[in-house]
């Protein structure tokens, strides 16, 4: 956690995006659908949306902040600010919202507009308040804690089902690894996301999940990489589980998000005979059963599996290699 030498706010900032619209310089504007957009998955899609020779894209943005402690706080000048950055093209555009209404009714308003040359395609929105504080001007004293994905390669506003692959040597890498030095990988959940950690100490493995060779060695490279996944898929539903909240009738919630759509399509498959609400609420009942969670841990490995596309990939490497014996 980062310690900053100044008071900076404890409340929520959140915003949304409420509007899109693509430019073509002296030809038009053009609103997109709210189809482009999605509040709860908190993303923008703009490849194939509507129109294709568009040039620039202006964002419709709205944002809360808690404006009884900013009105009593130590900080004077306090700009709100909304910032689109891309780490793959090093792309950063800003513009300062403007406040509508007061007191308790207040909020931020204003439109960001950012140019399709500068940013290639997946870029993060944010929204962040400055001040000036203990007489030290544009000082950061709060920011949204989640951010917006603008994706101009995506034809639907959802969020890729990502992980985050690390390759580390266990032998030398972080001390929490190194028990593991004979494993090839090993899956944390702790993150936000998902992380495979690849061990390159164990000879050969790096090598083949980056492997472009021979047809042989790309199913292989194929099989290993759907192993992996299957494993992702497992200890994601695991800690999914485990983690659920309920309401205040004991009733599991569902945690939100990309973690929605882990659950439902592994529950489809576990619990193929209940509805989504039904097979969440076995679920939770089970994994406080020991009998039953165990009886359930082969329909869980089958359904990782399953999406994982394990047996695909399983086949395409035995008939390669059968190709491959043939020839040969």
């Amino acid at each position: 956690m980062k310690v900053y030498p100044y008071r900076r706010l404890t409340g929520e900032i959140a915003f949304k995006v409420t509007g899109v619209r693509q430019e073509l310089e002296g030809r038009y504007q053009h609103d997109l659908d709210t189809r482009s957009f999605s509040t709860q998955e908190r993303v923008v899609a703009l490849h194939q949306a509507e129109r294709d020779d568009w040039e620039s894209v202006r964002l419709t943005i709205s944002a809360a902040l808690p404006v009884k402690e900013l009105a009593d706080g130590p900080w004077t000048d306090v700009s709100v600010v909304a910032v689109l950055t891309e780490k793959a093209t090093n792309s950063r555009t800003t513009v300062r919202l403007t406040q509508e209404g007061r007191g308790t009714e207040a909020n931020w308003y204003g439109y960001l507009r950012f140019w399709r040359s500068a940013y290639r395609g997946r870029a993060d929105l944010t929204v962040v308040a400055v001040a000036t504080v203990d007489g030290v001007s544009g000082r950061m004293i709060g920011a949204s804690e989640e951010s917006w994905v603008v994706d101009l390669t995506a034809t639907t506003p959802t969020r890729q089902r990502e992980m985050v692959v690390n390759e580390v040597d266990f032998t030398v890498g972080p001390e929490w690894l190194r028990p593991f030095k004979d494993a090839p990988w090993i899956v944390e959940t702790s993150g936000d996301l998902p992380t495979v950690h690849l061990n390159t100490g164990f000879e050969g493995v790096s090598e083949l999940i980056n492997s472009m060779g021979s047809p042989l060695e790309r199913a292989v490279r194929d099989m290993l990489a759907a192993q992996i996944a299957s494993d992702v898929w497992t200890a994601v539903f695991h800690s999914l589980v485990s983690d659920l909240e309920t309401d205040e009738r004991g009733e599991p919630l569902w945690p939100g998000g990309w973690r929605d759509g882990v659950l439902q399509g592994m529950l489809a498959d576990i619990l193929p005979d209940h509805s989504e609400g039904d097979a969440l609420r076995e679920i939770h009942v089970r994994r406080s059963e020991s009998a039953a969670w165990n009886e359930l841990q082969p329909r869980i490995n089958y359904a990782a599996g399953r999406r994982a596309k394990v047996a695909r990939n399983l086949g395409a490497a035995i008939r390669t290699l059968d190709v491959s014996q043939r020839e040969s």
